[in-house]
């Protein structure tokens, strides 16, 4: 299947950033730009599209009330300078709230969640919506996504740390298992997974879940950057 996409930024540099990046992908069709968003309207009275990379500050009519206006919107993504629309932008329902300058690692996630809300009407979901079945000796233990607070690795073991205060210690390799955790969850330490939205204090260092605290190891610092906007807004 091809998306089919476009662009809304009045700024000339962000839209050929944003193509520039776009084209890495294969499965995804720029069909047009637009300087503002009165043009884009008018576009989508006739025209259907999958995404859109949406700015918000933009003369005539800002972003976020172009949104508010479609009565059928398509998927959108917030390209945008401005970190103060995040708690407007998910209230909208957005994929997600990227902040200029888009680095390419920052564009692929958010091309990753786009995917992740498809898969149900491609028919292509793997698993459960919203738990996972873990083995542990001769059972097979269902996990609830939503009661796990953290995944903790030592070597080839894991163990899911779950809001009831028990815990599930078995052999599997902790990135195989953060494959098929959903986007509530987020690595931070080669040892660590947490749930985003447990999250009750975090720092430059070391978020805290439940009372634990958990370091975040330099080489997911980054990643933990990017999405802080999205996380604490869960």
């Amino acid at each position: 299947m091809t998306y089919k996409c476009i662009i809304i930024d009045d700024e000339p540099l962000a839209r050929e950033l944003i193509t520039s990046h776009l084209l890495n992908f294969e499965n995804f069709e720029l069909i047009d730009s637009f300087e503002n968003a009165l043009k884009a309207y008018t576009f989508l009275e006739t025209n259907t599209v999958d995404l859109v990379f949406l700015d918000i500050e933009m003369p005539l009519l800002k972003g976020n009330d172009f949104l508010k206006k479609l009565k059928n919107p398509p998927k959108v993504i917030f390209t945008t300078a401005y970190r103060e629309y995040a708690i407007e932008g998910y209230e909208l329902n957005v994929i997600d709230y990227l902040l200029k300058p888009i680095t390419f690692d920052r564009f692929f996630i958010a091309i990753e969640k786009f995917k992740q809300f498809q898969k149900p009407k491609e028919g292509t979901k793997t698993i459960p919506e919203n738990h996972i079945f873990v083995s542990s000796g001769s059972k097979n233990i269902k996990i609830v996504f939503d009661e796990i607070l953290f995944v903790e690795s030592l070597k080839d073991y894991i163990t899911i740390h779950l809001e009831n205060g028990k815990s599930h210690h078995i052999k599997q390799n902790i990135s195989v298992f953060e494959k098929q955790l959903d986007s509530d969850f987020i690595r931070i330490h080669r040892s660590y997974i947490i749930h985003t939205r447990k999250l009750t204090a975090y720092s430059k260092n070391e978020v805290e879940i439940n009372g634990v605290e958990i370091p975040i190891g330099n080489r997911y610092k980054e990643n933990w950057l990017n999405h802080l906007d999205t996380i604490i807004l869960k």
